[in-house]
Parts: C-alpha cells; sequence; structure tokens
C-alpha cells in the first residue's frame, strides 16, 4: 500500500485535524513503517493454524455471585460530611 499526500490529506479530513507540510511528512512516514510492519506478517507460513477468537481457552471465568449484606442507610449516612437526613448533600458543580 502506497501512502500518499492524497491519502494524508482524507485521513486528516476524516479525523478533522489539520497538519502543516512538515507534519504531513512525519505522519506520511510513520505510516509508511507502520505498514510495513503488519505487512511483514504476510512473510509468516499459517497453514494448519486456526484463528483465534479468544487467547484463552477459558470461557465465563467470572466468579458466582455472592449475596452479601450491606451497610444500612443509616450507617452510610452518619459517616458522610453532610446529609438532609435522607440523602447525602454535594456541593454544586453545575453554574448557569
Amino acid at each position: 500500500m502506497e501512502v500518499n499526500d492524497a491519502l494524508i490529506d482524507n485521513l486528516s479530513n476524516l479525523a478533522r485535524l489539520e497538519f502543516n507540510a512538515a507534519e504531513k511528512e512525519g505522519i506520511k512516514n510513520d505510516l509508511q513503517r507502520m505498514i510495513h510492519f503488519v505487512e511483514k506478517l504476510n512473510e509468516l507460513d499459517t497453514t494448519g493454524i486456526e484463528p483465534l477468537l479468544h487467547m484463552s481457552p477459558e470461557t465465563n471465568v467470572l466468579r458466582d455471585d455472592i449475596l452479601r449484606g450491606s451497610v444500612s442507610r443509616e450507617e452510610a449516612l452518619a459517616s458522610a460530611p453532610a446529609t438532609d437526613g435522607k440523602y447525602f448533600e454535594v456541593p454544586k458543580v453545575i453554574r448557569k
């Protein structure tokens, strides 16, 4: 794949970015190096190797849910710096 100015312009347009000439040249070189690196993978012999869907043979390795008690509303509000008796009070963060 050839990386040219038209490709860089198209990518910058899609990403809504603007580059000067020096930045475009640097990006072109970086993209060319990345594409060259990925193209090296074509040199590998992958006959007989099945594609991976997952990196591990394990599936659904989640723990079982354990029902446990929780703190009551009164206990939670007792350690709060400010409450109205039913809810936590927090400073206003949105100003109009």
